[in-house]
């Protein structure tokens, strides 16, 4: 099985503060929607409601998991629809009000038709949900259980395997396997991915993609840099990012510029901040580690692109070339790409199977060695790179206080982008030759999962989430 993941799958545009959580329902409510409305049942529909299980019932109301559903349902998707549509739609819902399903058949609905039952564990994933329909007797039409598997995807029970895609010109399945194909087709990772792209869909199409992707990734942080005041949630948590990026603004306008790696984190902090209030951010490649890549790939668009390795000692000039960084960052993200489908298909990227190691690892690693890419690393400098920022993330837990994606979350993203910072900048060092593989990494981070206790596995009931008290 090709382990290789698009790159507009893994990178897509959603709202926060969760894809698995958040996004993943969603789509599990639009879905069982339109599957009605296909199968000429949806008319018959007098009532609707979904049972959320296991990672899903413990932190759902922190993550807004109910208000999810509750907007699929109505038919709204989350990549195109206002985050204001989605924020509050169950928690806020008038009992007795009808729910216009599929956007258009009005059912009753009212908030207890949502069940929280975090208790219950299904065997096909920790993040499970069950939607049912009735009719007017109170019989049902249908009922289908979904599994929202990390960064936005989703598996319905009993599905048949879709229909096989067009072969991609290269099939890999591991690291390993990855490098031997540059190797024998003389590309980078970059060019490997982009080949498999194109054969997805035209150029124009696929360069608009990503287009699209990073412009969605600058317009996040630029406002959570402009934002300020609380984040939602019990916790009052305060918005940092643009307290900071007024101060660095401040001294660089006095001629004291501070390290620019400051910026890195302020970037970082921007994105997660949006998550947190429930804002459009793009997967990277869930929304909890979504900060990571963008700052680390605008830190290299601002500050990098135009000054060499190490802008502390060589200033970046006014501008690059505004085509170089543009290329730049399309390379970034497809290195990337073909980095995550590896974590996605021989590990996890999804927190409430395999920690937190599975969402802000992987985003660290994919950051790294996409990094490590626009800076003229060789392909095994490249996937060292990506083991290195892996490879000190092992282990790391889910444990988010009140269920909300604030804290560990936002100030972990603003570490794993220095981190991944740091990981390219010694991989550069070496020849690409090391003891440790990426593969090896992902094994472990996989193993690491199955054997770390479900209560640090983004359930509340661990770590963080029960030592320190909420007021």
């Amino acid at each position: 099985m090709n382990a290789y993941v698009s790159v507009v799958d893994l990178f897509s545009i959603g709202l926060g503060p969760s894809s698995s959580h958040t996004v993943g329902p969603m789509r599990a409510g639009r879905d069982f929607a339109d599957r009605l409305a296909r199968s000429g049942r949806l008319g018959r529909v007098a009532r609707v409601g979904c049972a959320l299980y296991g990672s899903l019932g413990a932190t759902g109301l922190g993550h807004g998991t109910a208000d999810a559903v509750v907007a699929g349902l109505r038919g709204l998707d989350p990549e195109t629809c206002p985050p204001d549509q989605v924020r509050r739609a169950w928690l806020d819902w008038p009992d007795g009000a009808a729910l216009a399903l599929g956007g258009a058949h009005p059912v009753a609905f009212a908030r207890s038709d949502i069940a929280f039952e975090p208790a219950t564990r299904l065997p096909g994933h920790p993040n499970a949900l069950t939607l049912w329909a009735r009719d007017g007797a109170g019989r049902e039409l249908a009922k289908d259980t979904y599994y929202s598997i990390g960064g936005g995807f989703i598996r319905r029970q009993g599905e048949q395997p879709p229909p096989s895609r067009p072969d991609l010109p290269f099939d890999y399945r591991d690291g390993r396997s990855l490098l031997a194909l540059c190797d024998e087709a003389g590309l980078t990772i970059a060019e490997l991915a982009l080949r498999n792209e194109l054969s997805l869909r035209p150029a124009n199409d696929l360069i608009a993609r990503l287009d699209a992707i990073w412009e969605a990734m600058v317009a996040c942080v630029e406002a959570g840099l402009a934002a300020e005041g609380p984040l939602p949630g019990r916790l009052g948590v305060k918005r940092r990012a643009n307290a900071i990026c007024v101060q660095l603004q401040a001294a660089e306008e006095q001629g004291r510029r501070g390290p620019l790696d400051e910026w890195l984190g302020a970037y970082a902090l921007a994105v997660n901040e949006q998550n947190a209030a429930g804002e459009r951010v793009v997967t990277a490649p869930t929304n909890g580690s979504a900060g990571v890549l963008p700052a680390v790939a605008l830190y290299w668009s601002r500050f990098l692109a135009s000054a060499g390795s190490d802008p502390d000692l060589e200033p970046a000039k006014p501008a690059a070339d505004q085509a170089i960084r543009r290329g730049g960052v399309r390379r970034l993200l497809l290195t990337a790409t073909a980095l995550g489908s590896l974590f996605k298909a021989n590990a996890s990227i999804s927190g409430a199977e395999g920690g937190c190691q599975a969402e802000v690892g992987s985003a660290c690693a994919m950051a790294a060695g996409g990094l490590a890419a626009v800076l003229g690393g060789s392909n095994r400098q490249v996937e060292n790179a990506a083991e290195i920022a892996l490879e000190h993330h092992l282990g790391l837990t889910c444990d988010p206080i009140a269920g909300l994606v604030q804290i560990p979350c936002i100030e972990r993203n603003a570490v794993a982008a220095s981190t991944a910072v740091t990981a390219a900048r010694l991989a550069l060092r070496g020849d690409g030759s090391h003891r440790v593989s990426l593969d090896a990494g992902v094994e472990t981070m996989r193993q690491t999962g199955l054997d770390m206790s479900t209560k640090y596995k983004e359930t509340g009931l661990g770590g963080l989430a029960v030592n320190v008290v909420e007021c």
